[in-house]
This record gives C-alpha cells, sequence and structure tokens, in this order.
C-alpha cells in the first residue's frame, strides 16, 4: 500500500527536527586531512599498526573511458563464488545451510561451468545421530557430501552452518580446479575465511569448531590455494562487493588525538576520500568522469591479521607466515558512487609488475561493467540458488527429513524462500 501523501510529509519533515549543521563538504576536508596525515602508516591509540602503504600513500584516477578501451592485462580471468540456501530451521531440531559453489571463466569455458561443488552442512542437538559423509562425485566433475556439526550452547547454531557450508564449498571447488586457472582468479568476496575467524571472539563453543577437521581442511584450502598459485606465479585476488568493514573508522575514533570521527563504516570514509568535485555556481558537483582508487596497504588488523601470525596453531604454511598477510586497495566508481575493495595476499602485492596488473584488470573491469568484474558476475549468477529453487529444496527436505520447515509469520508474508 503506497504511503499517504500526509504521512509521507509527516514522516519526511523529521528531518527539520534534527539539527545537525554539518555539510558534506566538511566530511570531504577532514577525510583528506586524516588521510595525508595518518596513513603512513595508520596506528591505532597504543601505537601498533593497523595499516601499512606498500610504497607511499597515495591517491590515482584513471579515465574510465580510456581504460576501458586498453587491452586486458590478463588474457583469461575466473571466478569463483558460492551460493547458499541460507540457513533454515525445521521442526525436528535439525538446522541446516546448503551450499553450491561455481567457478566461471572469460572467455567462457562451459565443461568448467557446468562443474559444482555442494556441501550441506546440518547442525542437530542430538549427538547420537551422524550425517557426516566423504566427497561423493556425482555429473561426471562435480562433487558432494555433507558436514555435521554440534554446538552444546544452543546457539549460533545457524551462524555455523552457513560459514562451514559457504567456505568448505568456496574453498574445495577452488582447490579442485585451480590447475584450470592459467591467468588470474578472482574470488567474489574477501581473500579469505573472515567469518570462520571471526568465531574466535564470538563464542567459547564457536572458537572450540576451529579444532575441527571440517574448519581444518577449510584453513588448509586456502593456505594451500595460495601457496599452489604463489608457486605458479599466478596471482589470486579477492572482490569485495559491499564493504561494511569498520576496522579504519574504529581506530580513529579510539584516537583521543583526532576528534569526533563522523563516518559509520570504512566506505563512507573511503568514498569522501576518493571522490573528486568542482563548484558550479553555489554548489559543489561530483566529477564521473575518472575512476579513482587507493594505494595498495598491508593489513595488520582483526581477521585480516589471522593467516599472517607466526604463532597460529590453526594453520600448517610453507611459505613465511608474513606472505599470507592480506594486502588491499580501495577503488570508487563516482558515477554509481560505489566503493569496492581488491584484497590479495601479501606474496603477490610485493610485485609491482604483478600488483599492477591486479590494479589495471579490476580497473578496466569496473569502467566496462560499472559494477563488478565479469568473472565475478558470471561466477555468482552460477552459483546463486533462485528462489523457485530454494523453494523446491526446502520441500524436498521436508519429505526426506520426515518434518517440516520450522517457520515464523515472516515465511507468510514473504514466501518461505525469503
Amino acid at each position: 500500500m503506497t504511503l499517504d501523501p500526509v504521512h509521507f510529509d509527516g514522516i519526511a519533515g523529521l528531518a527539520d527536527r534534527i539539527d545537525y549543521d554539518a555539510e558534506d563538504r566538511d566530511h570531504r576536508e577532514f577525510a583528506t586531512d586524516l588521510w595525508n596525515s595518518q596513513f603512513d602508516p595508520l596506528q591505532d591509540d597504543d601505537f601498533e599498526t593497523v595499516l601499512e602503504p606498500i610504497n607511499e600513500v597515495a591517491r590515482k584516477r584513471v579515465t574510465a573511458e580510456e581504460i576501458a578501451l586498453e587491452d586486458e592485462p590478463f588474457p583469461t580471468t575466473h571466478g569463483l563464488d558460492a551460493g547458499t540456501l541460507n540457513p533454515r530451521p525445521f521442526k525436528n531440531g535439525i538446522v541446516l545451510d546448503v551450499a553450491h559453489a561455481a567457478m566461471s571463466a572469460t572467455p567462457s569455458n562451459l565443461d568448467l561451468h557446468d562443474c559444482r561443488t555442494v556441501v550441506k552442512a546440518v547442525h542437530l542437538n542430538d549427538t547420537s545421530a551422524k550425517f557426516q559423509t566423504d566427497w561423493e562425485s556425482y555429473n561426471s566433475g562435480s562433487k558432494r557430501r555433507i558436514v555435521h556439526t554440534h554446538l552444546p550452547e544452543n546457539q549460533y547454531e545457524q551462524d555455523a552452518v552457513h560459514a562451514l557450508a559457504l567456505y568448505l564449498a568456496e574453498s574445495q571447488h577452488a582447490i579442485d580446479n585451480a590447475e584450470r586457472v592459467s591467468d588470474f582468479l578472482l574470488l567474489d568476496g574477501p581473500v579469505y575465511p573472515k567469518g570462520l575467524v571471526r568465531w574466535q571472539s564470538r563464542s567459547p563453543s564457536l572458537e572450540d569448531l576451529l579444532d575441527s577437521d571440517d574448519v581444518s581442511q577449510i584453513f588448509d584450502n586456502y593456505v594451500r590455494l595460495v601457496e599452489e598459485f604463489a608457486e605458479r606465479n599466478i596471482p589470486l585476488a579477492g572482490f569485495v562487493k559491499n564493504v561494511s568493514a569498520k576496522t579504519i573508522v574504529r581506530t580513529l575514533k579510539k584516537r583521543s588525538d583526532i576528534g569526533p570521527i563522523p563516518w559509520a563504516h570504512d566506505a563512507a570514509f573511503f568514498s569522501q576520500v576518493l571522490e573528486r568535485r568542482e563548484k558550479v555556481g553555489d554548489e559543489y558537483e561530483r566529477l564521473t568522469d575518472d575512476l579513482t582508487l587507493t594505494n595498495w596497504f598491508l593489513s595488520k588488523a582483526g581477521a585480516d591479521n589471522f593467516f599472517a601470525k607466526e604463532d597460529n596453531r590453526y594453520l600448517d604454511r610453507k611459505l613465511d607466515p608474513e606472505q599470507y598477510r592480506v594486502a588491499f586497495c580501495i577503488v570508487y566508481d563516482p558515477r554509481r558512487d560505489l566503493v569496492f575493495k581488491v584484497e590479495t595476499p601479501k606474496v603477490f602485492a610485493t610485485d609491482e609488475t604483478l600488483r599492477t596488473k591486479i590494479e589495471r584488470q579490476i580497473l578496466q573491469e569496473v569502467a566496462l561493467q560499472r559494477g563488478p568484474p565479469r568473472a565475478i558476475s558470471k561466477a555468482d549468477e552460477l552459483a546463486a540458488i533462485d528462489r523457485g529453487s530454494a523453494s523446491s529444496l526446502i520441500d524436498s527436505f521436508e519429505d526426506s527429513l520426515n518434518t517440516e520447515l520450522d517457520e515464523n509469520y515472516n515465511a507468510i508474508r514473504w514466501g518461505r524462500d525469503y
């Protein structure tokens, strides 16, 4: 039902009651001041380094139209993604999620596109029931398995099954198809399984799961992926479409020498660092001809630090731990006011030639697509579990489990595949 105009005006009028006279222009100037004074390196309130630049702190720009016409730095690009059903509780106590991983190739490779890795993750309080299976093949080239987990606290079950299914399917599919990648592999999202890493600080029972065989396999897959690609001198990177991190703004807020920080998350800060405007009359208008980006940083904060820690008992690494550290740059597309993050392990980022090729490839793709690179969009399309399939899968699970989905009113309002 459309909101009645009188009530729309009543709601919109509340904005006049918020007496906040700060302007975006003030925030942009503040962001630039912080960028110029605090990022070489960025330190926390204990003078510990959070971000360290590779080479100098800099902002760069390229004309979108010009870079779109350049030859691609990599002849082929492969993309990887895993789509999920999303965690579902059933009335018999089972909570499950299903992840479905796919790899794309640009130019296309139909045999590769048809190959999938499927993981069903199951949680059940009844520890006498065992659902765990080994890998099994199906559809000549695809594989699947069930992982079974248990959390004694009777909470975070949905988080656990979602992360286990997602990261095991994604990492195993990457490992199994690594030899098919000849030039560049781009993951949809961060380069490491940060959702699992954050279990260390969320709950004791989740932290205990980090010692399980399934999580160990996931960590091992990502480590092996870095090592294999480093050995072959083929870069891999992660393309983060929705930058939700708060590491930088949280660090700046804790600094007593800086003052109030106006941004809610890092993407808002970077958009104002990288946005370019010019004065037209009495207003400042955004310039949209050029894509802008930051230099590359090494991250030593939070989950980013996990794979580079010297004394990490969860990891078995062949390279110097520092080589696994997350390096990143930020790309800003002013045409749609979007911020993207590009991540790669340090072992690839310290090679200036390789780093520049990754940078140019991403910039060209963003310029052409006005969004994520084609390999990412393709992988996302291949791996996605559409609403109709999700509903049919739930029906199938209800039949095979002899139970019903534990639904609430949202399932009535939006449909059970909401």
